[in-house]
């Protein structure tokens, strides 16, 4: 496997990915791996092996900026760093465009074949990226935010994939079904799959804070993500 970092830019913004594919002449799908709040850091590198496994190019990409990162239990300074984005949809789907454009100049990529994952926050960017009418086959929120936002002139053209906890206190229930009914109303390609007795951040082994209701459960996870490999095959 090839991995290696990749410098871009969003206006005068430096950002990094991490990108990871198998050595091969062919051209492959493009993954974009969305982060969770504390930034474009382990658990995105791994992800983007792990869709690299599964014969795709994975793209960690980078909302904050070069060498910005959160820390694991920095609640006050996460949300920080994610604040703007979660305010200001417009710089979200402008940041997260930005690797997409980059993703897609990638000579080992298949610029016509592309999707999108996304963990927690980065689950609330790769939504963005589809209700702003990107030219991507899907895209799939992991234990995602799932807070409503405006489609672009009803242009939703990405099959969309939700897989979250039914006890994730950053998208109760009700958050969920009214996903799905912004979902229906856009005449959407869409899935939500919801395990039961699972928090939030249920694919991540190093969440431990059940004060914030972030508990990794490894029997969710394998469900999430035999149901992820299905999802991309379908696109690809």
């Amino acid at each position: 496997m090839i991995t290696r970092t990749l410098d871009y830019q969003d206006g005068d913004t430096a950002l990094e990915a991490y990108i990871a594919y198998a050595e091969t002449d062919a051209q492959k799908p493009l993954v974009l791996v969305a982060h969770d709040w504390t930034g474009r850091r382990e658990f995105a590198c791994r992800a983007a092996e792990y869709v690299a496994s599964l014969g795709y190019i994975g793209f960690a990409l980078d909302m904050y900026g070069k060498g910005i990162f959160g820390a694991d239990g920095d609640t006050e300074g996460n949300s920080a760093l994610m604040a703007p984005y979660a305010t200001d949809r417009a710089l979200l789907r402008q940041r997260i465009r930005a690797a997409l454009t980059a993703g897609r100049n990638i000579a080992q990529a298949d610029a016509t074949k592309v999707a999108a994952i996304g963990y927690c926050f980065g689950g609330m960017c790769v939504l963005e990226l589809a209700r702003g009418g990107a030219d991507v086959a899907g895209v799939a929120c992991i234990h995602g935010i799932l807070a409503p936002g405006e489609i672009a002139n009803e242009q939703l053209k990405a099959k969309v994939l939700c897989l979250q906890g039914f006890d994730d206190p950053m998208a109760p229930p009700e958050q969920i079904q009214a996903f799905q009914q912004e979902m229906t109303d856009a005449s959407a390609d869409w899935q939500v799959h919801v395990y039961g007795g699972t928090r939030h951040a249920f694919t991540n082994p190093v969440a431990n804070d059940e004060e914030l209701g972030t508990v990794f459960k490894e029997v969710a996870k394998d469900r999430a993500y035999r149901t992820l490999e299905n999802f991309l095959q379908e696109l690809f």
